[in-house]
């Protein structure tokens, strides 16, 4: 068997247009263009590249963004007086913290400093837990990012057997809420309604667990941590996790031999990495919507 090869970076492009026109109207409509306000502490190499990613992206689609630079010297009350200043701006729409951020500062603290109107990344408590009783103001990036690859890929989700590899609070934990729910608000039932088993590393039998997936991910953030032997022949391998190693870059699951035995898989780099930029800008512009109807109302 050789696996269908999912293009994410053309999913994301075909997304990219549907939302440049979305913004056009928007714009057109109200005179706004959304804004997204990027913040970038310290000088990590991997940072400087997603940030600049996503202020392309921007661009691409009739967005506007700011791009904040701090040092890696920087308090968290710097940090929060910055935040504080971009939640008071009105031409600012979305706020995005790049991770990880200096021993220094906590990241909950700052997380939880951002306007829930406008934290496109999906991380304060009152998103996450509007998400969690099925009625979300944003979708969080990477986990929309995976159902938008599932549902326009023609991979239903429903009545399915999942199952997700990694309990991280930015991708496991909300996709498993994501795909559980009774409905999805941009792909519909049938990208929902799966029977989710949120695994780990410390999961007892860990393979005969991941072996019953008729849709795995993995998002446990190791190196081809996920072996051929760990998947069910023709099962659907969503692989979300990105590692730098001395070969290059390559994700959670040991690509090449997963390929002969999965139905369909994403590789590591053009999978789902450019979804999750994608689903920013929708977040976006959602923001833009959300806080028009809040100063009309």
């Amino acid at each position: 068997m050789s696996a269908q090869v999912i293009d994410g970076k053309q999913l994301a492009t075909t997304i990219d247009e549907e939302t440049a026109a979305q913004v056009a109207t928007f714009t057109h409509t109200t005179g706004i263009t959304p804004c997204l306000a990027a913040v970038l502490v310290g000088e990590d190499p991997a940072s400087q590249v997603y940030v600049r990613n996503k202020r392309k992206a921007c661009e691409k689609v009739g967005l506007t963004s700011q791009l904040h630079r701090l040092p890696a010297t920087t308090s968290e009350d710097e940090l929060l007086t910055l935040i504080a200043r971009l939640n008071a701006a009105a031409a600012v729409h979305g706020i995005l913290v790049q991770l990880p951020l200096p021993r220094q500062i906590r990241e909950a603290r700052i997380l939880d400093a951002v306007h829930p109107l406008k934290d496109v990344d999906c991380f304060h408590p009152e998103n996450v837990g509007r998400l969690s009783q099925g009625r979300p103001r944003f979708l969080p990036c990477t986990p929309h990012g995976v159902q938008q690859i599932l549902h326009r890929s023609g991979i239903p989700a429903a009545g399915r057997e999942v199952v997700i590899v990694g309990r991280s609070e930015i991708v496991g934990k909300p996709l498993a809420m994501l795909l559980m729910a009774k409905d999805s608000p941009t792909c519909g039932p049938t990208a929902a309604n799966a029977t989710v088993t949120v695994a780990h590393s410390r999961t007892a039998n860990l393979a005969q667990v991941t072996r019953r997936a008729d849709i795995l991910i993995a998002a446990i953030g190791q190196p081809k941590f996920i072996t051929a032997e760990m998947i069910k022949p023709g099962a659907a391998v969503i692989d979300v996790g990105i590692n730098r190693t001395a070969a290059g870059l390559c994700g959670d699951v040991d690509f090449e031999p997963a390929c002969e035995v999965a139905g369909a898989i994403t590789p590591v780099p053009r999978g789902v990495g450019p979804l999750t930029i994608a689903m920013l800008l929708i977040n976006t512009l959602t923001a833009a919507h959300e806080q028009q109807a809040s100063a009309l109302g």
